[in-house]
C-alpha cells in the first residue's frame, strides 16, 4: 500500500471532523438523558459530569470544521440525534437498566475514543497538528470516562438486582446468558461480513481469527444455557443476528470502510467485554460459579481482541484514506 500523500489526507479531513461532530452530538442526548434512567447514583453522577465534558468536545470539533471553513453534517446530525433518543429508550425499557445502560454508554464511549483516534491519526498526515491534538485530548477524556463507567459495574449489577428475590436471580443468569448468546449471534455476522468487506488484509485476517474464536463464544454460552435447562432466545437472536448484516451494509456503503470497520469492532468488543463483565457479576450473586468462569473465560478473549484491533488504527487509518484515492 503506497503511503498517502499529505494532499490526499486534507481533501478528507473535514469528512472525519463531521464524523467525529455527529458521534458527539449523539453523545449529548445519551449524557443529557443517561442520568435521569440510571437507576444508581454513582452512574447518574458520571452521566452528569461527563455531559459537561461532552458539551466542550462538540465546541472542540466545531471550532476545528470552522477553521476548515466546514459546517456540521446536517443529515448525520439527525441520525445520530435520533440514535441517541433510541439509545435511552431502549435502556429505560429494560428491566436491568443499570446494567443495560453502563454497558451500552461503555461501548458508546470506546466509539468515541476510536473516532478520535483515527480522526488525529489523519490530521497528522493533512499537516494539521491542531485539529490532532484536539482528537487525542477528547480521546483521553473519553477512555477516562469509559475506565469510570467500568468502575461502576459493580454497582450496576447490584442496582439490577436490586428488586430480585435471592431465589429469582439464577433466572436472571439465564436473561443474561441470553443476552450473551444474541450478542455472539451478532458476533458472528458481523465478523464474517467484516471479513468480506475489510478492504485490508491485515483487518481482515484479525477479523477471520476472531470469527473462529467467536464461534467458541457461541458454543460455551449454549452450553451454559444447556445446562440450565434454558435455551437461547430465537427472538433476540434473530434481532441482533439481522443488525450484524445490516452493519455489514453500512460499511459496505462506505468508501472508508478500513477505518469505520475498525472504529465499530473495537465499539462492538467493548459491548461484549460490558455484556461479560456484568454477566459474571449477577452470576456470582446467584451463586453459579460455573457460569461465572465461562463469563472471564470468554472476557480474556475480548479484551484480548479490543487490544488488537486498538493495534491496527493506525494501519486502518492508513488504509481508509488509500480506499478513497
Amino acid at each position: 500500500m503506497t503511503p498517502v500523500t499529505e494532499t490526499e489526507a486534507r481533501a478528507h479531513l473535514v469528512t472525519y471532523l463531521s464524523d467525529a461532530h455527529a458521534i458527539e452530538e449523539q453523545a449529548l442526548v445519551q449524557m443529557r438523558r443517561a442520568p435521569q434512567i440510571a437507576g444508581e447514583p454513582g452512574l447518574a453522577r458520571i452521566f452528569r459530569e461527563h455531559e459537561a465534558e461532552t458539551a466542550e468536545h462538540e465546541r472542540l470539533i466545531r471550532g476545528r470544521l470552522d477553521a476548515h471553513d466546514a459546517e456540521p453534517s446536517t443529515v448525520k446530525e439527525l441520525i445520530m440525534k435520533a440514535g441517541g433518543a433510541a439509545f435511552a429508550l431502549f435502556a429505560r425499557a429494560n428491566p436491568d437498566t443499570p446494567g443495560k445502560l453502563a454497558a451500552h454508554a461503555y461501548s458508546y464511549e470506546h466509539l468515541e475514543l476510536a473516532s478520535h483516534e483515527l480522526l488525529a491519526r489523519v490530521a497528522d498526515r493533512a499537516g494539521d497538528a491542531q485539529t490532532a491534538a484536539v482528537a487525542r485530548a477528547i480521546a483521553a477524556q473519553e477512555r477516562a470516562m469509559g475506565e469510570r463507567i467500568a468502575a461502576r459495574f459493580d454497582a450496576a449489577a447490584m442496582a439490577s438486582l436490586r428488586d430480585v428475590a435471592p431465589e429469582d436471580v439464577p433466572a436472571h443468569v439465564v436473561t443474561y446468558l441470553r443476552d450473551a448468546h444474541a450478542l455472539e449471534t451478532q458476533a458472528i455476522a458481523l465478523l464474517e461480513g467484516g471479513e468480506r468487506i475489510a478492504g485490508d488484509d491485515a483487518l481482515a485476517a484479525l477479523m477471520r481469527e476472531h470469527l473462529e474464536e467467536t464461534r467458541g463464544h457461541e458454543h460455551l454460552v449454549r452450553e451454559r444455557l444447556a445446562a440450565l435447562d434454558a435455551k437461547p432466545s430465537r427472538v433476540k437472536d434473530a434481532a441482533l443476528g439481522l443488525g450484524g448484516l445490516n452493519w455489514g451494509g453500512f460499511f459496505a456503503g462506505h468508501p472508508d470502510t478500513p477505518g469505520k470497520l475498525a472504529a465499530f469492532a473495537y465499539a462492538f468488543e467493548h459491548l461484549e467485554i460490558a455484556g461479560y463483565e456484568l454477566l459474571a457479576r449477577v452470576a456470582r450473586i446467584g451463586a453459579d460459579g460455573a457460569t461465572a468462569e465461562t463469563a472471564e473465560r470468554i472476557l480474556a478473549d475480548e479484551r484480548r481482541a479490543a487490544r488488537r484491533v486498538e493495534a491496527l488504527f493506525d494501519h486502518a487509518a492508513e488504509a481508509a484514506l488509500a480506499a478513497r484515492r
